[in-house]
């Protein structure tokens, strides 16, 4: 495999550590001047950046959430003048009201940059085909990795989503060598290809990039044999950037976090304590090349540890740990702690392929109620009345063992959910509006 950015990417660690002091220094004097909530922010809790000596002093400046991002939008958190924003996308809004994130011609730049660091991790060249089948709009993910693989040289098809079928006939026909979506998305195309007959075999696919929703080596191990290729996770967040924040290289040890751009920290989630290196917490992430809008220790709401061993691979940036899930994806219904990643390996070993589904959390007189709803189609059973009966009965049989009350359960009709690849909110709680 080979290396994007020798100078960046194997750099000595000490050396790596001082660049990013100097640009956390640099940011911050940017942030303060240009941003009022920073400035008034850091005045309120007598932030001065010159007194930012280590990294360590980080833990003296209070976190900034996505609360604070919807509560300024559009602009407010903008660092530079409106003319020099050169692209506007948004998160994809699974979480609630998306969060309009601005770039710079600069922006991009280091977006394209980071991208290549993470393709050419895990093999892909100038000689490779890319089929880009991330969501294409406002949602960053399939012109980030658009800009990513031109940068690096690579041709790019750029499918978006949709016609699984279609993506079958494009892989096909013009001979795609590397696939990028969701890993569900993946899974959809794989049991399509099963039901037409069509092997992994009659495909020029080698490697796949993975990422937008959290997913387990399950399911890495399910696309790797039926679309025969290797799957790599990749790791994006729009507030920060959008894909390229962190990925994984051949040995699929942790996720690279390309620290002289953004400076992870794992803190507690009920204490908001730095962790040591190893813990388990939620990802807080300071900007350190962001024009447009540099965040300072950003709570990501992503569960995850850091790893600053040097990988195998040689780089000695830190490793994030596989994203376990989201404080989003927990819930408290009627007293009883819900992980939603549970009730999806639940559903995913009852149907035996991947299903799109959603939690709904309502309360009324007697209390909370939990309903979950399921996407109908081919893919699980074409079947009369009684086999949704038989099945709905079953999975809230096996759902009180784990809950201690039975939820409802509903099939739903694919036009519930958005179209296959594109994102959505897990859960919909209802209780608090």
């Amino acid at each position: 495999m080979g290396v994007w950015n020798k100078n960046r990417e194997l750099i000595d660690r000490r050396d790596l550590d001082q660049i990013i002091l100097e640009q956390l220094q640099a940011t911050l004097n940017r942030t303060i001047n240009n941003v009022p909530f920073y400035h008034d922010l850091f005045a309120r809790n007598g932030v001065v950046p010159e007194k930012i000596r280590s990294i360590r002093d980080l833990s003296n400046i209070p976190f900034t959430t996505r609360d604070d991002l919807v509560e300024h939008q559009p602009y407010e958190f903008f660092a530079v003048p409106l003319r020099d924003i050169a692209r506007i996308h948004t998160s994809s809004g699974t979480t609630g009201r998306p969060v309009v994130v601005g770039y710079t011609r600069n922006d991009r730049s280091c977006w394209a940059e980071l991208l290549s660091r993470i393709l050419c991790a895990v093999g892909i060249d100038s000689n490779d085909i890319v089929q880009i089948s991330f969501a294409y709009g406002l949602f960053s993910g399939g012109f980030g990795m658009d800009m990513g693989a031109e940068h690096m040289g690579a041709t790019v098809i750029p499918v978006s989503v949709g016609d699984v079928e279609q993506q079958i006939r494009i892989m096909l026909d013009y001979h795609t060598t590397c696939l990028f979506s969701t890993p569900s998305y993946a899974m959809q195309i794989a049991h399509a290809m099963e039901k037409k007959g069509i092997l992994s075999q009659q495909l020029s696919l080698k490697t796949g990039l993975f990422g937008a929703e959290p997913w387990s080596e399950e399911v890495r191990s399910k696309i790797e044999s039926s679309l025969g290729l290797k799957a790599y996770d990749i790791y994006s967040i729009s507030e920060l950037m959008g894909p390229g924040v962190a990925g994984e290289c051949e040995y699929k040890d942790g996720l690279h976090i390309w620290e002289d751009h953004f400076l992870p920290e794992i803190v507690d989630l009920e204490s908001g304590a730095v962790l040591e290196p190893g813990c388990e917490g939620e990802l807080v992430v300071t900007t350190l090349s962001r024009e447009s809008m540099p965040l300072i220790r950003y709570r990501t709401g992503d569960i995850t540890s850091l790893n600053y061993e040097r990988c195998r691979c040689g780089r000695t940036h830190a490793r994030l740990a596989r994203i376990r899930s989201r404080k989003t994806d927990f819930i408290i219904v009627r007293g009883v702690n819900i992980y939603v990643r549970d009730v999806e390996e639940l559903l995913n070993k009852m149907f035996e392929i991947p299903v799109r589904y959603q939690l709904v959390v309502s309360r009324d007189d007697e209390g909370d109620n939990l309903e979950i709803l399921i996407e109908v189609s081919d893919r699980l059973f074409a079947d009369e009345l009684r086999s949704y009966q038989h099945r709905e009965a079953t999975i809230r049989h096996l759902l009180l063992g784990r809950l201690s009350f039975e939820p409802t359960v509903r099939f739903v009709e694919p036009s519930h959910f958005p179209p296959p690849g594109s994102k959505y909110p897990l859960v919909v709680d209802t209780r608090n509006g």
